[in-house]
């Protein structure tokens, strides 16, 4: 592996702890030789000499070699797309609750040093490729299709797009349809399997389907899935992507949903397998419970 030697740095300081966690993280790495670059907006939290600081996200991402992230899955999830269009594996340092995807906690920082070793694996993440309309964007957990605030089932049809095979209609509180990464997160909250993360496949779970027969349905990752949702002036319908962007669904719209050209890559420095994680993590949710 190559040794990592521009490191960009996205701490959620909503998160506590995440700031005092990031400047320790940061001091590490500098000490270690390496070029840190953080976006402007964070220049007056931090002062470290050695820090280059960048205007957007974008130019802060070009030529990186790594993204670190400082706060929950849900900030990993946030930098994803980016990080995955600009070519840049990810690790999360987790400040927040679960921390499935997050790769160190932050009494773990001192292994950051293999970042300067190359003693680390890339481990790469499907992502899905969401189109409604003009519109395309890219999910690395999910894409939930739901309804509004009034208390009403909507009517949700799917069909497979390749070959014009329909293949059911749903009455429920929504769909959703996840990627193996996202399998373990509201998915999983709506009964649907935990999957592989390393797999590549589309599941789709209804949520609170209004059916006796209503299972979760696994897709290989060549299926281009076609979703529509019955909505009217009375009955308000969203799709929302991994928990954070949400746009209207209107009457008219077929969402597309396929596995996405680009990946995301998350860099991996110890040797757990994703079934330890998932049982630690759950384990140590019900002792918090």
């Amino acid at each position: 592996m190559n040794i990592m030697q521009k490191i960009a740095v996205v701490p959620n300081l909503t998160k506590q702890g995440a700031y005092d966690t990031s400047l320790e993280a940061i001091r590490i790495l500098l000490s270690l030789g390496m070029e840190i670059r953080m976006e402007s907006r964070l220049s007056r939290q931090y002062r470290e000499k050695g820090i280059v600081f960048y205007g957007s996200m974008e130019d802060m991402l070009g030529g990186c070699d790594m993204v670190l992230t400082i706060g929950g899955d849900g900030t990993i999830i946030h930098a994803a797309r980016k990080a995955a269009l600009a070519g840049c594996p990810l690790l999360g340092i987790n400040t927040g609750r679960l921390g499935f995807v997050a790769e160190l906690e932050p009494d773990e920082l001192s292994m950051l040093s293999r970042l300067a070793e190359g003693a680390y694996t890339i481990e790469k993440r499907m992502m899905l490729k969401v189109v409604q309309g003009e519109r395309q964007s890219y999910a690395m957990n999910d894409a939930v299709i739901s309804r509004g605030s009034l208390s009403r089932l909507i009517d949700i049809d799917v069909s497979v797009a390749e070959d014009g095979g329909y293949i059911c209609h749903y009455r429920a509180d929504g769909l959703i349809i996840s990627t193996p990464t996202g399998s373990s997160a509201y998915s999983l909250a709506a009964g649907g399997p935990v999957v592989e993360p390393t797999m590549k496949c589309i599941v789709m779970t209804p949520v609170c389907s209004h059916s006796l027969f209503a299972r979760p349905v696994v897709f290989s990752h060549h299926s281009r899935l076609s979703v529509r949702a019955a909505c009217d002036d009375n009955t308000e319908v969203f799709l929302t992507l991994d928990g954070a962007k949400t746009f209207t669904i209107r009457q008219s719209d077929t969402i597309s949903i396929t596995s996405a050209n680009i990946e995301t890559e998350l860099v991996k420095l110890k040797d757990k397998s994703f079934y330890r994680v998932l049982n630690d993590k759950f384990t140590e949710k019900g002792r918090q419970a």
